[in-house]
C-alpha cells in the first residue's frame, strides 16, 4: 500500500504563488502599473509640470480657459526682489517660485537698450498695450505651450491636474493608514476575546455602521474645520468600519483553531497570539478590503472638496477642479471639468481593479 507525502508550503511559498497569480491576471497587472505611473507623476510633481510655482498657482488673467496646445510668447521680467534658490527635495516637494514676472506678448523689438512689446489682450494683434522695457530687467523671451490649455482663472491646466494627484493619493493612503490601525485593534479585540468586549465593540460598529458615510465625513470635518490634514482624519474615522467586521469575523473563524491552542498551551501572552500568529494569517483579506477603501477615499475627498469643504484654495484638487470648471460643460470649455473627472475615474477604476486581482490571488479556493 502506498502512501503519498504530505507537502507543506510555507507562508512565504503562498504569497509567492499569490504573487504570480495577480501578475499572470492581465487586467489587475494593467491596474498595477497604471497606479505606479501615477504615482512616480505625483511623487516627482513640481520637476515634472510646466508650473512649478507653489500649488501650480500661477495666473494669467489674460489667458483665459485656453484650448489644448495653445501656445503664446512670453516676456520673463526679472522681479526686484533677491533671488531665491531653492534646494532639489524643497522644489519636489513645494516647488519654486519664479525669480520673473511673466508676460504674455504678441510681438517685441529692440530700440536701442530698451524692448518694445505689445500686450496680449486675448483679441487680435495690434490690439494689445504698447510698453517698453529696459533690457537689463530682460530675462528671457520664450515660446510656452499649455499642452491642456488654461482654466478660468488662466493656470496651466495639466500642471493642476498633477499636483492635484497628489491630494488624491495622499488622503487614500493616509485615510487608509488610520482605518486600518483603528480598525484591527477594534476587530481583533472582538473577535479574539468575545463576551462583553465583543458586545460593546459591535454595538459601537453598529452605531457608526448606521451613520451615512458622507453625511458623518461631513460632521467631523465641521467640527474639525476645513483643511488638507482635517481631510485626512475625517475620511480614516469613517472607513475603520469596513476593516474591523472583516477582522473580527476572520479572528472568529481562527480563535479556534489547533495553533491558537498550542499558543495558549506553551504560555504565550494574548497579544502574541493576535498580533503575531493570528494577523498574519487575516491580512489578505484585509489587504482586498484596503485597495476598496483606497478607492472609497479619493470619491469621499473629491466630494468633500467640490463642495467645498475639504481641500482648501490655492491647493488643487480634483474634486475643487471639477466645482470650478463645471459651469464650462455647457459652453466649449467642457474638458476644464471632464479632465479631472477622467482622472478621478481611471484611478478609483485602477484600485478597483487591483482590489478584484488580490481577492482571486489571496483565494485558495479558487485553485
Amino acid at each position: 500500500m502506498f502512501y503519498k507525502k504530505k507537502k507543506y508550503i510555507s507562508s512565504a511559498s503562498i504569497s509567492a504563488l499569490a504573487w504570480r497569480k495577480f501578475i499572470k491576471n492581465k487586467l489587475s497587472l494593467i491596474a498595477f502599473l497604471t497606479i505606479i505611473l501615477i504615482t512616480i507623476t505625483a511623487i516627482l510633481g513640481y520637476l515634472i509640470i510646466p508650473d512649478s510655482t507653489p500649488y501650480a498657482n500661477e495666473q494669467y488673467l489674460e489667458l483665459t480657459a485656453k484650448k489644448p496646445g495653445f501656445k503664446i510668447q512670453m516676456l520673463n521680467i526679472s522681479r526686484p526682489e533677491k533671488e531665491q534658490h531653492t534646494n532639489f527635495i524643497h522644489k519636489m516637494l513645494y516647488g519654486e517660485r519664479t525669480n520673473y514676472t511673466s508676460v504674455p506678448i504678441f510681438t517685441s523689438h529692440n530700440e536701442g537698450n530698451v524692448i518694445v512689446y505689445e500686450t496680449f489682450t486675448g483679441a487680435s494683434p495690434n490690439d494689445g498695450e504698447i510698453k517698453r522695457v529696459d533690457r537689463s530687467k530682460v530675462v528671457s523671451i520664450t515660446n510656452k505651450r499649455f499642452l491642456l490649455g488654461t482654466d478660468r482663472f488662466g493656470r496651466d491646466e495639466l500642471s493642476q491636474l498633477i499636483i492635484g494627484t497628489r491630494v488624491s493619493l495622499s488622503v487614500g493612503f493616509i485615510s487608509v493608514l488610520i482605518s486600518l490601525v483603528i480598525g484591527i485593534l477594534l476587530g481583533a479585540l472582538s473577535g479574539f476575546f468575545r463576551g462583553w468586549v465583543d458586545n460593546l465593540i459591535v454595538w459601537f460598529i453598529n452605531v457608526v455602521w448606521s451613520i451615512p458615510t458622507l453625511l458623518l465625513v461631513i460632521a467631523i470635518t465641521f467640527a474639525l474645520g476645513k483643511g488638507f490634514w482635517q481631510v485626512f482624519i475625517a475620511v480614516g474615522l469613517t472607513m475603520w468600519v469596513e476593516v474591523a467586521r472583516v477582522v473580527r469575523g476572520q479572528i472568529l473563524s481562527l480563535r479556534e483553531k489547533e495553533f491558537v491552542e498550542a499558543g495558549r498551551a506553551l504560555g504565550f501572552r494574548n497579544s502574541r497570539i493576535i498580533f503575531r500568529h493570528i494577523l498574519p494569517n487575516v491580512m489578505g483579506a484585509v489587504i482586498v478590503i484596503s485597495a476598496a477603501n483606497f478607492a472609497s477615499a479619493i470619491l469621499i475627498e473629491a466630494g468633500l472638496s467640490f463642495l467645498g469643504i475639504g481641500v482648501q484654495p490655492p491647493m488643487p484638487s480634483w474634486g475643487m477642479m471639477i466645482k470650478e470648471n463645471y459651469g464650462s460643460i455647457i459652453l466649449d470649455a467642457a474638458y476644464l471639468a471632464i479632465l479631472p473627472g477622467l482622472a478621478i475615474m481611471v484611478v478609483v477604476l485602477a484600485f478597483m481593479i487591483i482590489g478584484n486581482g488580490l481577492r482571486d490571488a489571496l483565494d485558495v479556493k479558487m485553485e
